[in-house]
């Protein structure tokens, strides 16, 4: 009953998003089956000779994809993988072999121990060890104060379950020096990695030269359909290709995924720093929206944002507030949040406090300060009015 409760709130929450014509961010997950191929269809001659042979397990289209990657990040190579998820646990299980050391020092709300159900341990026999629960990256003497001995220094840019925020250059560069000065590696989280250069001020290649080895994710931020890639050193990347064999990546065909990663570098990739701009006038306008209006408190957080995404907190249960969210969609046609949940990182919200996660894209670029205002203000009419 409860499955098909949830099943009936989904569809509800997808036809709204789909019949809006003003929302923040159209997600890939927003279009039904034949407008993502139509889609496909359309842009794929623009980034790949379709009179090439379709690949077969990773070469042709998938070879040129890792190619783009390496020549991107300025890495020696990159190799595809189906999902990140593997490819950050092969990554970090290829180090503990070469450094000896089977402990990763990494964030508490970092991607693995949030969202993985325990995975490096239980898969690859790893340990984690955290040098600090604050919720942002650790410091460079949090890692030199660190009391186990880590063979690598895995950071996550930016720290989704924290509101997606990052340090700055400097406190990105005297991390990595206080992890190599305890002779561990560093590997980089960087599913989302494209979105972050705007923050620094520095290029892809420059941000990934820090580290030892990169993930990133095509779907996240550059609307592909699936898939990511590892980049670093060739030996690195050959043992990689080996281990996704070993845990069955070594896909038959993957040529939609990778075509749609190409469209995504060529076209979403030089929209990040416009869509990161934006966000900063969103999140402010959200701000001010939120302080002119009735709700008891609010928080935006950061303020303003690292990247184009942020996250947005309120006083009331999640029904509530997602009840608020579609019939606004539907009744309206602006589509201001999406999800809500009672819990960040994996840790329940005190009662009451539910939080979303606000992206800022194509869309977006269109709404001015003065219109999130009156959406906000749209939006908290329809919350609740008893507090």
């Amino acid at each position: 009953m409860a499955d098909r409760d949830e099943q009936k709130k989904k569809r509800r929450r997808l036809a709204a998003w789909a019949r809006s014509h003003r929302l923040l961010a159209r997600t890939p997950a927003d279009g039904t089956l034949g407008e993502r191929l139509a889609e496909l269809a359309e842009h794929a001659g623009t980034v790949h000779d379709l009179d090439e042979p379709a690949d077969l397990y990773g070469d042709g289209v998938v070879a040129a994809l890792e190619q783009r990657v390496a020549e991107l990040l300025g890495t020696e190579a990159a190799a595809f993988f189906p999902t990140g998820t593997m490819a950050q646990q092969v990554a970090l299980r290829c180090w503990a072999g070469r450094t000896g050391n089977p402990v990763v020092a990494l964030h508490p709300l970092a991607h693995p121990e949030v969202h993985e159900g325990g995975a490096l341990g239980a898969v690859s026999g790893l340990r984690t060890v955290h040098p600090t629960s604050a919720r942002r990256l650790p410091t460079a003497d949090e890692i030199r104060a660190c009391a186990d001995q880590f063979g690598t220094l895995m950071l996550e840019l930016p720290l989704r379950d924290a509101g997606f925020v990052l340090p700055t250059w400097q406190e990105l560069t005297d991390v990595v020096a206080a992890a190599r000065e305890r002779d561990a590696v560093v590997h980089l989280d960087g599913a989302r990695l494209w979105e972050c250069a705007p923050h620094f001020g520095k290029g892809l290649a420059e941000i990934a030269g820090l580290a030892d080895s990169v993930y990133v994710s095509f779907y996240k931020s550059l609307g592909g359909l699936s898939g990511a890639a590892l980049a670093g050193p060739e030996s690195l990347v050959a043992e990689a290709r080996t281990w996704r064999h070993r845990y069955g990546g070594q896909v038959f065909q993957q040529y939609p995924a990778a075509l749609s990663a190409l469209i995504g570098l060529d076209r979403e990739l030089p929209r990040l720093p416009a869509y990161a701009a934006h966000a900063r006038t969103v999140a402010g306008a959200l701000a001010e929206g939120f302080a002119a209006s009735a709700v008891p408190w609010f928080r935006v957080h950061p303020q303003p944002p690292h990247t184009h995404q942020f996250h947005v907190w309120l006083p009331y249960g999640v029904d509530e507030l997602d009840e608020a969210s579609v019939r606004q969609a539907e009744e309206t046609g602006v589509t201001l949040f999406r999800r809500w949940f009672p819990e960040s990182g994996g840790t329940p919200l005190p009662p009451g406090v539910s939080l979303t996660e606000v992206t800022v894209a194509a869309a977006g670029l269109e709404w001015s300060a003065e219109d999130v205002r009156a959406a906000v203000a749209d939006f908290v009419s329809r919350l609740p009015g008893d507090r």
